[in-house]
């Protein structure tokens, strides 16, 4: 009970911006015939404006911090019974190449850069693995098992977070340039967005097959979390005779991926009654645009002041490596 009871601020607050950005695209929509910055993007952008002004954020954090995790992963779930399976495997051996190689390319130059910068190797490769898989979730994941200082994740993670935002607001801009369908836009987005919140509001605005594709291309890319953290933990023992630190299933396989797969299972095999899919669809976007709120809450505009230069300037050619990547592939690979 106590423990909620910590939480009803920040939920409290986290849905009113949830609110007022799902009204404010509706006025949009009303006033412009539609909206041009869609509920999930306007969430995000409301919360950064909100953390920026508030004078006791510390009050609000538990409650924020669940937003952004627990609701953000029972949203992820409920998509999977939305999902239709056989469609968006339909680019069949080249999708699940794109998404291997990218992460096989994307470390080792992230890496690479950010020790060109003279970063150490710690905080160098916690750059690469939150550019390379996902983010925030990576360096915290890896962080532990490669002895990374506290400096070195809080330095990591703020760049993440703000680019992350940045490249939310971007990528729709590179669609008509490119002349990409939806399937491959959602694919780029997929490849080359941090976090899943940031994939559901980068892809979702542009369309709903965008939006089913770019979560499961980025859930196929968290998978590979486990194998990276395992390697990680494997080569960074200090002493001969130390175990690897234990790894819990829960790590390497998140409990929503695994029930995002069932559901979208269930609904390909045709026993989720169309008024459950429905229902599940409506859920998961309310949900994901609470998430969205309090991914913006939890960005610190001023913590970026505290980073030095050149960890600015490896995370951002990072980005710009991971998309020059993630469009190399989708064109040699031709998925279409």
């Amino acid at each position: 009970m106590n423990t909620w009871l910590t939480r009803t601020p920040g939920l409290l607050l986290t849905g009113g911006v949830a609110g007022v950005a799902f009204y404010a695209a509706r006025l949009e929509a009303k006033l412009l015939g539609h909206a041009v910055v869609d509920a999930l993007v306007l969430a995000i952008l409301l919360g950064i404006v909100m953390r920026s002004v508030m004078r006791k954020p510390e009050t609000f954090e538990s409650g924020i911090d669940f937003g952004a995790k627990q609701v953000l992963e029972v949203a992820v779930f409920l998509l999977g019974a939305s999902v239709d399976l056989p469609a968006l495997l339909g680019a069949g051996p080249a999708l699940i190449a794109a998404i291997l190689l990218l992460v096989a390319l994307a470390l080792p130059l992230s890496y690479g850069i950010a020790r060109a910068l003279g970063l150490p190797h710690p905080l160098a490769l916690l750059i690469a693995c939150g550019n390379a898989i996902c983010g925030n979730s990576a360096i915290a994941a890896v962080a532990p098992v490669i002895h990374a200082e506290r400096t070195q994740v809080a330095a990591a993670i703020a760049f993440t977070a703000v680019l992350g935002v940045g490249a939310v607001i971007g990528l729709p801009f590179l669609m008509t340039p490119l002349g990409y369908t939806e399937h491959q836009y959602g694919v780029l987005v997929g490849l080359t967005v941090y976090a899943v919140p940031q994939v559901l509001a980068a892809a979702f605005p542009v369309g709903i097959a965008a939006g089913q594709m770019a979560t499961l291309v980025k859930l196929a890319r968290v998978l590979l979390l486990g194998p990276v953290v395992l390697g990680a933990a494997l080569t960074h023992r200090r002493a001969p005779t130390e175990e690897a630190p234990k790894l819990r299933l829960g790590q390497l396989v998140p409990w929503f991926i695994v029930g995002f797969v069932a559901l979208a299972a269930l609904r390909t095999a045709g026993i989720l009654p169309e008024p459950l899919v429905s229902g599940a669809r409506t859920l998961s976007h309310l949900l994901t645009l609470v998430a969205m709120a309090a991914l913006g809450l939890s960005v610190e505009i001023r913590a970026m002041k505290a980073v030095g230069p050149r960890v600015a300037l490896a995370s951002a050619l990072s980005l710009i490596g991971l998309v020059g990547l993630s469009l190399a592939l989708i064109h040699l690979l031709r998925i279409t």
